[in-house]
């Protein structure tokens, strides 16, 4: 699998210039071990276009055989997850197949060798919700997000073992 990060040039500032290599290292293996893809790719791309451009992501992944619409379910649903917490994060339009065979396949040159099978293609948009930052710096909304959510779930669950406690 594979992912295609765009994002303005006015929102990566000199951590996030710092720590490409840390980033696509990092997205690389989390594609890996958290996603389950046998290889994982990430690649960043900062688009000095002006206006500033909205974070738009593109995702690729193979698979040998596809439900189509039990693929398209789940990204509905981990979309609708993520936009919980991130309110401009969404689907730019319907996820993508395209159907590879023995007869043409899919010739991957870095790999070297042919793929049949089923591509998946998602693309992507985070729009930031320009609380403190701009709408364009859906990467830096992202982070924080997902920061905030993740913290008031550790202090729910601290405060449930709390309760717990106190009951003892």
């Amino acid at each position: 699998a594979e992912i295609v990060a765009s994002i303005s040039s006015r929102s990566a500032g000199p951590g996030t210039r710092a720590n490409i290599d840390e980033f696509t290292e990092t997205t690389s293996k989390a594609i890996e071990e958290v996603g389950g893809a046998r290889r994982g790719k990430a690649i960043i791309v900062l688009n000095p276009a002006e206006p500033p451009l909205i974070m738009r992501d593109t995702v690729y992944a193979l698979c040998d055989s596809a439900d189509e619409e039990a693929i398209a379910a789940s990204i509905d649903a981990t979309v609708a997850k993520v936009h919980a917490y991130v309110p401009g994060y969404r689907l730019k339009q319907q996820v993508l197949f395209h159907h590879y065979t023995k007869e043409n396949p899919l010739y991957i040159a870095e790999m070297g060798q042919s793929f049949s099978g089923t591509k998946v293609t998602v693309f992507l948009e985070v729009e930031g919700a320009a609380h403190y930052l701009p709408a364009y710096a859906g990467n830096l909304d992202i982070m924080t997000s997902a920061a905030l959510s993740t913290a008031e779930r550790i202090a729910r669950r601290q405060a449930q073992e709390i309760s717990k406690a106190e009951a003892l």
